[in-house]
């Protein structure tokens, strides 16, 4: 045997094929609820801040810390906004302003102390999906990100972090 062939290298320990399927099993360790969290917490603020703008007399946004507690009343534009920009058919802009005020401050708070997530999602869901197709059709990049989001919270629910993980664990045993 020749000194060469006594010598044969040793096995990399690490070797790059190994390395990868670490990362991507470390990766794969992120729990739900922590994605469910960050989503609920980033599409409640989406649909929140769409529906301060079509309402006055309450104004909560905790980034810029522009607090005006009191009765919320429809803002003057907005019929005019559902009439002028958005003209959704088979809706009257006097019906839908309203309905979409309403929808955009109780869906998203439901959605972030998630209660009934996964239906309040599935309608956030259906009203992205009136937007992209009959309003902003070209936002289709925008909304697909909101998309992913609400089918995630829709197929996967709100994770632990939640008043329906407490209530199922409360009463969905018994």
């Amino acid at each position: 045997m020749t000194e060469l062939t006594a010598q044969a290298p040793a096995a990399p320990t690490a070797s790059p094929i190994r390395l990868l399927r670490r990362a991507i099993a470390l990766l794969s360790g992120i729990p739900d609820s922590l994605i469910a969290l960050v989503g609920r917490f980033s599409i409640a603020a989406v649909f929140w801040k769409s529906g301060q703008t079509k309402v006055e007399g309450l104004a909560i946004d905790l980034v810029s810390g522009d607090f005006q507690l009191g009765w919320p009343r429809l803002a003057d534009t907005a019929v005019d906004l559902f009439r002028d920009e958005y003209r959704l058919p088979l809706v009257p802009p006097e019906l839908a302003a309203p309905a979409a005020a309403f929808a955009e401050h109780l869906l998203p708070l439901l959605i972030l102390v998630g209660l009934a997530t996964r239906f309040s999602a599935l309608a956030l869901l259906g009203m992205t999906l009136v937007i992209q197709l009959l309003v902003y059709p070209d936002a289709y990049p925008t909304h697909g990100v909101w998309a992913a989001v609400l089918l995630f919270l829709v197929a996967r629910g709100p994770g632990v972090v939640s008043l329906d993980h407490w209530l199922a664990g409360r009463f969905g045993r018994r």
